[in-house]
């Protein structure tokens, strides 16, 4: 019987998600099993070739991985002045969230040139086609989300200004879930990426 309660309240739970939430955690799923996949592939691609180019880490890799999960303190601590109710900090710390997040895609596209530069090339080694492909889908992930903060902080400038729409943003359920759901995939594109980088340090 207990059992059975409990999948019962596992599944009102679902269903009284919104469908925006629903979509973002099934998204997640989806976007976890490629990258799993993708990370198994890469596995089993001949990581031994990399490892005897005797290569490194490209620099800027290491610095995007710095500005990435700043990044995700940044989306953290704007959940936290929501609750705050200041409205001026909100539209900064997500302003900065998605500044590094615009960084850290271009250091992703140095880091390629970097490794071009090592002789590591896309159509090269297919373990260093995986390097390319696994942090670019990252990034084409991560561009979803950049073009949602840049609505959601165009929205927030706007507001702001305004008692009405302020008392709005801060008391209406559905403002308060797209900013949650926005922190909740940002970070978990900093932990795919995490996982990627300590697989690249791995391999090169």
């Amino acid at each position: 019987m207990n059992q059975t309660s409990q999948h019962k309240t596992w599944f009102q739970r679902i269903e009284s998600m919104h469908p925006y939430e629903t979509l973002l955690y099934l998204g997640m799923i989806g976007s976890g099993l490629i990258f799993l996949f993708l990370v198994a592939a890469f596995l089993f691609s001949g990581l031994d070739q990399l490892a005897g180019m005797n290569k490194k880490i490209p620099v800027s890799f290491l610095i995007s991985t710095f500005l990435l999960v700043s990044s995700g303190y940044t989306a953290t601590k704007m959940r936290l002045y929501y609750q705050e109710e200041k409205a001026d900090k909100v539209s900064r710390a997500l302003g900065t969230t998605l500044l590094l997040g615009i960084i850290f895609t271009a250091l992703q596209v140095s880091g390629w040139m970097e490794l071009q530069s090592m002789g590591i090339d896309f159509k090269g080694i297919p373990s260093g086609s995986f390097l390319y492909l696994l942090s670019g889908i990252h990034i084409f992930h991560l561009l979803g989300a950049m073009v949602f903060a840049a609505i959601l902080w165009v929205q927030l400038r706007k507001r702001k200004h305004d008692e009405i729409q302020r008392l709005i943003l801060f008391t209406n359920p559905f403002e308060k879930m797209r900013l949650r759901l926005f922190t909740v995939y940002w970070q978990f594109m900093d932990g795919i990426w995490l996982v990627l980088f300590l697989l690249f340090v791995i391999s090169l």
